[in-house]
């Protein structure tokens, strides 16, 4: 497993002493000796991708020998501001249903702490857990090229989206061996007072994706951008690639922002969506704001097509399947570009967007799935607008309510429902009031794509369909 340390933060402040590679916070307790730090090898924060963006979610502690996991509770670590869930050992730095013995110790740790968030947002729509310390921060770019870079709409039709301002808080963990932990051979490690630090990061699907720079000729415009290349991909075989497109939130932020903000770009990558469709997933990472509600989009617009188009002839991918999709401002720019490329995308999945009604016309020709939030006062009207000229067109759309609260196997329901249907688009829209948390302060509008990437069945349809 890889490990980057883009997202992993410093060593804990204060006195520190190396110990292998781990950092040890200083301690006056003259009865701790070097021989029990000793055995302990490093220390790995483990991260997560959820709907709400990147956590912190387990700790990989690894020793000089195997570790008997059944001689390990939620009680051998205290993990310092975090409820730990769970502990067992395995054999590699990574989250396992059930622990075996190995040298790695997993300490995994409750999602729902507010110290677990790594990705939070500024005004309009912070979720609980907004990291107070961010190893990035995101500041308005203006557009070199015109256009609406820069522009206070935030690129998208919900004033919740407001000003680019998304940060990354640095992944890492300091954690305490409270209790005995037993090798297979029976020796016994004792607690030790000192404080263990992590020293690097394990980021799950994130690490997976390359970073890259495009050089546009025909816009003069460069492009950041993530791409997932398919593991055992076969150069003679073709395969389908994902354009997923992020909301003005992760503007300037980093370069592997869209990775970590939400689920948009990573769940096409997953183990599990890549064993039902292998795919290349291309995230770029917009230096302004690309479009926002005077729908004037900058040159980056046209460099996105571009790029698809480029890497479309680098590697083995299939020009009659390309998919798009996006949030927000990323929604508004796949709506966009199925009007002014409509021969590019064979479907699309659209998520919180809203278009001019009357230039929406060619989408009447386009496969698409929307999702919007009823309590979305731009993007809901704006979506049955444009609803409303698809059918005026004599293209049929399976439409449908679908409560945001619902459980994997009821959207799974919801899904089929549509698609038995068998209509080129397909829309539904969250119940008022279901998408957003109890207690959360964050907008029905950001609240969408929490839920929308969620749900494989849409991911699916999308990757069945071709031009």
């Amino acid at each position: 497993m890889k490990r980057r340390t883009f997202i992993a933060g410093a060593a804990t402040a204060g006195s520190l002493a190396a110990v292998g590679s781990v950092a040890y916070a200083a301690t006056a307790d003259p009865d701790v000796t070097a021989s029990n730090a000793g055995h302990v090898q490093s220390a790995t924060a483990i991260t997560k991708v959820f709907g709400e963006g990147q956590k912190l979610i387990a700790v990989a502690v690894e020793y000089d020998q195997d570790i008997d996991t059944s001689t390990l509770s939620t009680s051998t670590f205290a993990v310092t501001d975090r409820t730990v869930t769970k502990v067992y050992a395995n054999r590699t730095a990574a989250l396992a249903e059930r622990g075996r013995d190995g040298r790695y110790v997993i300490v995994e740790l409750s999602p729902d702490d507010t110290a677990a968030a790594l990705w939070g947002i500024g005004s309009g729509g912070s979720p609980t857990g907004t990291p107070s310390a961010p190893a990035a921060t995101a500041s308005p770019s203006p557009s070199s090229s015109g256009g609406s870079g820069g522009a206070p709409g935030g690129g998208g039709p919900q004033v919740g989206d407001t000003t680019p301002g998304g940060t990354i808080q640095a992944a890492k963990a300091t954690l305490t061996q409270k209790g005995t932990v037993t090798t297979t051979r029976g020796a016994r490690y004792p607690a030790i007072d000192t404080t263990l630090a992590t020293g690097s990061v394990v980021n799950p699907i994130v690490d997976d994706f390359q970073q890259f720079t495009f050089d546009d000729p025909a816009t003069g415009q460069s492009l950041k951008y993530n791409l997932f290349v398919p593991k055992n991909h076969d150069p003679g075989n073709s395969y389908p690639l994902v354009l997923f497109m992020h909301d003005s939130t992760v503007v300037n932020v980093a370069t592997q922002g869209p990775l970590v903000q939400g689920l948009g770009a990573v769940c096409w990558a997953s183990p599990e969506d890549q064993a039902r469709h292998e795919s290349f997933v291309l995230a770029p990472e917009y230096g302004s704001v690309v479009i926002d509600d005077d729908y004037e989009p900058s040159t980056l617009f046209d460099a996105t097509v571009n790029l698809v188009r480029s890497l479309t002839k680098k590697y083995p991918i299939d020009p009659k399947r390309l998919y798009a999709t996006g949030q927000s401002m990323g929604a508004m720019m796949t709506l966009g570009m199925n009007i002014k490329h409509p021969d590019l995308f064979a479907a699309s999945f659209v998520v919180a967007g809203q278009w001019p009604q009357e230039q929406t016309a060619p989408l009447a020709d386009k496969k698409l799935w929307v999702v919007v939030a009823q309590d979305d006062d731009k993007a809901y009207p704006g979506e049955n607008a444009i609803m409303q000229v698809i059918e005026d067109a004599g293209t049929k759309v399976a439409t449908a309510v679908w409560d945001g609260q619902s459980t994997a196997a009821q959207f799974a329901a919801d899904v089929r429902h549509l698609k038995a249907q068998k209509a080129p688009v397909n829309y539904a829209s969250f119940q008022a009031g279901t998408v957003v948390p109890a207690g959360s302060n964050v907008s029905g509008h950001l609240a969408t794509w929490r839920i929308a990437y969620t749900i494989p069945g849409i991911r699916d349809w999308i990757m069945s369909q071709s031009l």
